[in-house]
């Protein structure tokens, strides 16, 4: 392993072991003040229309309007009076009253991954229903969780209707794993508002329960904006207040998610105003619990947005538009620079799923090694270029102990070398790009694994779950064995160096030991790479051990020690 090489795996090491560690840094500094002066205030009418041109606006405090914190408490223990079940194409929505809300989202073609469990996937929260609706009119607020409704089921539509107050809302069947909210209030007053309380939690339906916590976060995004998420980690007890009008508000953990967002068929807007959240007190380090709530103003008494209950899939997500798709902003700070390379990833293996029909296992597989054939005359171009470097040390050596006092002389007879072999004073370091390229797709995929749901429960030869870590540790010692074999094949006719012999039997290790709890997946796609190289560091090895680079470089060595001497 010549000194190149062994930069691009130490930085390769730094990037991944480092950046992993500080991507959870927030995006935004929270708004905190005191629960007796936090507030979400209703808006007007008037102010609604404003906010529609100024989406960032914040709202202001209005001394005659109620103040709107987020629920800390379950809606009412009362259980449901009645309940029906509204189905989508991929989804069952049951319908509960009192409170006219979904109380849980029965999810087709998933199952609950807890061991023990075979179960249909279920998103519900662990107490009470999904959601908890509100009406805030003039000086009164009505909460609808201890209101009873009439319900009436038609095909596709679910209409629950109350007396007092006189309250209609409407749930029909859109596509997908959506549903379209429509709620009529009977003699609202002007600036009445729809506050909606989000769930405090989601109940894990995974096989690693406690890194399923790990990710519950609250979401929003704001019209030209990036999305910002709230991990419930970064929430105190302290209300923490985001204002300005957003396209959509949610609540997911590590694969699943409960979205609110403006009607599809309205186009680009803002449908809500500011989001109030507070934390939970730590069990065991993990937040469990947060409380959230947002507003929506009422147009004429009306209010309607879209609700989604379902997967974090790329491809359902991305055809709802609003950035919903970006609902994960992974990689903190440098999200900007890692999300196109997911991006890209993802779809690449999601086509190579549709186009070859086999398991997203044997997808990885073909992956690494297309991407190590894409590679392969980079690298190539690279290891003869090292080869010719190590052709011209003796020379390299002899110019720098010339011009030792001069380095104008020095770097004029060193671009004069390079020249006369073809060679640019670049070269050194362009030979260590191809090394580095295959990096920002290792990088990629480890967020890509951490949580895309197309991964989840797949299993592949002896791994039970190809986005969980290796139970045997069988794919981390393969990968681990692999760079090894690469790092000894690299060394034979090279140069006898004790410090790079060292550092070949130390990276395998570290690497191994680093990836032992990674996705497995991630494991398989490096140790393909590594294995898919292994011809060509052979190829190249014995063109280097015929042009006696080896040899002779440490022989020029030799006979400049004894000539000091």
């Amino acid at each position: 392993m010549d000194k190149r090489t062994l930069l691009a795996v130490v930085l390769m090491a730094i990037v991944i072991v480092g950046v992993p560690m500080i991507f959870q840094s927030g995006r935004r500094t929270p708004v905190t003040l005191s629960d007796s002066t936090t507030a979400i205030v209703p808006a007007s009418s008037q102010s609604a229309a404003n906010s529609a041109q100024t989406p960032t606006r914040p709202a202001t405090v209005e001394r005659a309007q109620p103040t709107i914190q987020p629920s800390t408490t379950p809606a009412a223990a009362t259980p449901p009076a009645d309940s029906t079940i509204l189905a989508t194409s991929r989804a069952k929505y049951t319908i509960v009253t009192p409170g006219a809300v979904p109380s849980a989202v029965q999810i087709n073609g998933y199952k609950d991954l807890r061991p023990g469990r075979k179960d249909s996937m279920v998103v519900a929260q662990r107490v009470g229903p999904l959601l908890r609706y509100r009406l805030a009119m003039g000086a009164d607020t009505v909460d609808l969780s201890r209101v009873g409704f009439a319900m009436q089921s038609s095909g596709s539509t679910v209409t629950l209707t109350s007396a007092s107050p006189a309250v209609t809302i409407t749930y029909q069947a859109a596509d997908g794993f959506r549903t379209m909210v429509h709620g009529k209030i009977e003699n609202a007053p002007p600036g009445s508002t729809l506050l909606i309380d989000l769930p405090r939690d989601l109940r894990s339906t995974e096989a690693d329960t406690l890194d399923d916590m790990r990710h519950l976060s609250y979401g929003y995004k704001l019209p030209r904006r990036d999305v910002i998420s709230v991990p419930f980690a970064k929430l105190d007890t302290v209300v923490r207040r985001d204002t300005g009008g957003m396209q959509w508000v949610s609540v997911r953990d590590k694969y699943w998610l409960v979205a609110l967002m403006r009607p599809v068929s309205a186009g680009v807007g803002d449908a809500f105003h500011g989001l109030a959240s507070r934390g939970d007190t730590a069990i065991a380090r993990i937040k469990r619990h947060a409380s959230a709530t947002t507003t929506m103003p009422l147009t004429n008494g009306e209010f309607s947005f879209d609700l989604y209950v379902g997967p974090q899939s790329w491809q359902d997500l991305h055809v709802l538009g609003n950035d919903l798709e970006n609902v994960n902003p992974y990689a903190g700070f440098l999200h900007a620079v890692v999300q196109p390379f997911a991006t890209i990833v993802m779809r690449v293996l999601l086509w190579m799923k549709a186009t070859f029909r086999v398991n997203y296992g044997w997808v990885l597989v073909i992956f690494g090694v297309v991407i190590r054939l894409l590679l392969w005359p980079l690298n190539q171009k690279a290891m003869r270029t090292s080869i010719q470097m190590q052709r011209l040390q003796p020379e390299l050596q002899e110019i720098q102990r010339k011009y030792k006092t001069d380095p104008d002389k020095q770097r004029d007879a060193l671009v004069k070398l390079y020249q006369s072999h073809g060679m640019s004073p670049l070269s050194p370091m362009l030979g260590c790009l191809p090394m580095l390229l295959p990096m920002p797709v290792l990088f990629a995929l480890y967020f890509v694994f951490q949580n895309t749901i197309e991964f989840r429960g797949v299993q592949f030869l002896w791994l039970p779950d190809i986005s969980l870590r290796d139970p045997f540790y069988i794919i981390p010692i393969v990968m681990g064995a692999s760079m090894f074999l690469l790092s000894w094949i690299g060394m034979r006719s090279m140069p006898p160096n004790p410090q790079t012999k060292m550092m070949s039997y130390m990276m395998p290790v570290m690497f191994t030991v680093m990836f032992l709890n990674f996705a497995s997946g991630l494991n398989l796609y490096y140790a393909v790479q590594n294995i898919a190289a292994l011809p060509q560091q052979w190829i190249l090895t014995r063109e280097r051990a015929r042009a006696g680079v080896g040899v002779s470089t440490a022989s020029a060595s030799s006979s400049g020690g004894l000539r000091k001497t």
